[in-house]
């Protein structure tokens, strides 16, 4: 029989702690240079729409995207994590990512039109 955990997962939840999580889908309106990050980044502010704004994240992009293919970009993102400082800048959402065959960062966005603000379910 096959264990409850597969290799490299994390352990289960229960769909209540998923609901504690809270993934939105907003636009992306302004992408600024990190100079200042340990690696490449963009530092990003995201529109949520009028329930939860605009929030910003930085992320380490720089190798598929660039300032011009990111904006008006749809992009998932963590809003209810606490803010985070890192460095001089200040983290308010988390942006969802995976890395490729490289371990290079690629964007979670959907691939098809959905309103800012709307959550995963």
């Amino acid at each position: 029989m096959a264990s409850d955990q597969q290799s490299g997962a994390t352990p289960q939840i229960t769909f209540d702690d998923f609901l504690k999580i809270d993934i939105r889908v907003g636009t992306i309106v302004d992408v600024q240079e990190f100079p200042e990050a340990r690696k490449p980044a963009f530092k990003l502010t995201i529109d949520f729409g009028a329930e939860i704004g605009r929030k910003r994240s930085s992320a380490q992009i720089t190798k598929h995207y660039n300032r011009e293919s990111l904006m008006g970009r749809k992009v998932a993102s963590v809003v209810n994590f606490p803010p985070r400082q890192i460095g001089s800048f200040m983290c308010e959402v988390l942006t969802l990512r995976f890395p490729d065959e490289a371990g290079e960062v690629v964007l979670v966005s959907p691939d098809l039109p959905v309103a800012n603000g709307a959550r995963l379910f």
